[in-house]
């Protein structure tokens, strides 16, 4: 199965299927094209059935692009796999859900 990335409305966009490295270099210029195109852009990583460090290394660089092009792009409703391997990197600061992590550090929403 592939990463697909499925743009729901404007600013937002969500990937489905696996997020490894099998797919990241098809999948790199796409995702780089709608981080730095719009002002702010939220990605679904809900339907990510997979995910190495390939692909976490991918959002990575989508984010910084982004902010680089003065943008801010950020990942909402990750998926299990997705949680595990921030969890695992120790990057959910970095790429995770705002509103998981709020929840994780107890602060109100």
């Amino acid at each position: 199965m592939s990463c697909e990335i499925d743009v729901v409305a404007e600013g937002r966009a969500s990937l489905v299927g696996e997020l490894c490295v099998f797919h990241a270099a098809e999948l790199k210029p796409r995702l780089l094209a709608l981080a730095t195109s719009a002002g702010e852009q939220e990605i679904d990583l809900a339907q990510v059935s997979e995910v190495d460090t390939a692909g976490v290394q991918l959002l990575l660089l989508a984010q910084r692009e982004a902010a680089g092009a003065g943008g801010r792009l950020r990942y909402v409703n990750h998926s299990a796999p997705v949680l595990e391997a921030l969890t695992l990197l120790n990057l959910a600061a970095e790429l995770g859900d705002p509103a998981s992590i709020a929840v994780e550090e107890g602060a109100p929403l």
